[in-house]
């Protein structure tokens, strides 16, 4: 069984935003929780930075914290300001990425 957290993160009021930076030309990441029902991670994307398109066995949900992310599910692009989400259905091949830099939460949702 996976279990990893941040236990300082626990039990306060947090700004997510500033746990993670946006570094120049690069994706940065953090693990906020993982565990074998699921993942929280913390991403900031710089401008023109992109995950390719990728298939997950699972659900996953996007939540996009700052700035403006586009996210394909299938061929269809969808534009996803900061604080709206976007829920990935498993299966479904999907991509990322930065018009502008932004910062999301993303969401894994595995089946036990």
């Amino acid at each position: 069984m996976i279990e990893e957290k941040n236990h300082d993160l626990f039990g306060q009021p947090l700004d997510l935003t500033q746990l993670l930076t946006v570094q120049p030309k690069a994706i940065v990441s953090r693990i906020l929780i993982k565990q074998s029902g699921g993942s929280l991670t913390l991403f900031a994307f710089d401008a023109g930075q992109a995950v390719g398109e990728h298939t997950a066995p699972f659900d996953a949900v996007i939540h996009v914290l700052e700035g403006t992310a586009e996210v394909a599910i299938g061929n269809n692009w969808h534009t996803v300001e900061a604080g709206k989400s976007i829920f990935l259905p498993a299966n479904v091949p999907h991509a990322v990425r930065a018009p502008q830099a932004f910062k999301m939460l993303l969401f894994m949702l595995r089946k036990d």
